[in-house]
């Protein structure tokens, strides 16, 4: 996938405001538009202009885009960060799709799930009405889920100043009470914690999306948690018992004799807490050692005369 420099494409600098923007975005269409530019290359543009504008002119996606940084260069391959918009609110609820048709992977991948803003009249068209509801992203440990806790998180919200027309993000704080056992791309919601609403309307909700920071020992699934266990060939021939770390701590757990890499052992309930709760993959991975002595080659040459085999009979070979 390809990184698009948006700034680039409407030929601004970074630091542009709202109106420099619109200015740049109504000087561009008018120049590729199809209608006015024949040249073979000018649909394509003219469709890049668009979606850079649609990503420039609204707040949100704008700061959540300048926090991917400046050192991507235009058509350069690109994979965004994990959870790289998690702590910025967007308007519109979870399930709010930004509602462009026709852009790039590029805007698909960053901005396809996130909110955006409904048209004024969803909200504006009555004297009094509910406000908006919004969401966001945090990142939270294992650990979190596993004991349940109350995070205080910080969440950036952004608008345009009004006298400046720059962009403005504005910090701010919640405690969000995590439960115990919740699982990554859960929704938690904060009532009252949205937009305000209009003519005395109440304020809307704040949904948390949930996701899961990486681990240093574990992955997961679901409410499953994988671990992967390097073992000996002799702890993996001749059997053996090892402590294994679980969240929350660690358990002995017995290795059959014979194990190969790749076998996986399933400690029950040992995953993330839930009805019923996950379970704990433990996959086995022997290491083998170096052969980088002269006793050590001398010793792996018994091995080979001692007990043959071969690992590839069943390919046939």
């Amino acid at each position: 996938m390809q990184y698009k420099d948006y700034y680039q494409i409407l030929e601004l600098e970074r630091g542009a405001s709202e109106e420099e923007i619109k200015r740049s975005y109504r000087k561009l269409a008018r120049k590729y538009h199809p209608d006015v530019n024949k040249s073979l290359e000018a649909e394509a543009h003219f469709k890049e202009i668009g979606e850079a504008y649609a990503v420039l002119k609204d707040p949100e996606k704008r700061a959540a885009y300048d926090n991917l940084g400046s050192q991507w260069q235009e058509g350069q391959d690109f994979r965004p960060p994990p959870n790289w918009d998690a702590g910025f609110e967007f308007s519109g609820g979870p399930a709010f799709a930004g509602g462009e048709a026709d852009f790039s992977d590029f805007f698909e991948e960053l901005f396809g799930g996130l909110g955006g803003r409904p048209a004024a009249e969803s909200y504006r068209s009555r004297f009094s009405s509910r406000g908006e509801d919004h969401h966001a992203k945090i990142a939270i440990d294992l650990e979190d889920s596993f004991h349940g806790t109350t995070r205080t998180i910080s969440l950036k919200s952004t608008d345009i100043d009004r006298q400046t027309g720059r962009l403005v993000i504005r910090p701010h704080t919640l405690n969000v009470k995590i439960p115990q056992g919740v699982r990554e791309g859960q929704r938690i919601r904060l009532p009252g914690q949205g937009g305000a609403g209009v003519g005395g309307g109440s304020r809307g909700d704040l949904y948390i999306e949930i996701v899961f920071n990486p681990h240093p020992l574990f992955r997961f699934d679901g409410r499953d948690i994988i671990y992967d266990l390097a073992l000996t060939p002799w702890e993996a021939a001749l059997g053996a018992t090892i402590s294994v770390p679980v969240l929350g701590g660690s358990v002995e757990m017995k290795i059959p004799a014979n194990s190969q890499s790749g076998r996986k052992l399933r400690l029950k309930g040992k995953g993330i807490p839930g009805k019923p709760p996950g379970d704990q993959y433990v996959v086995l991975k022997v290491v083998i050692p170096r052969a980088d002595t002269k006793k050590a080659k001398e010793f792996y040459k018994r091995m080979a005369e001692e007990l043959p085999m071969n690992p590839r009979a069943t390919a046939g070979n």
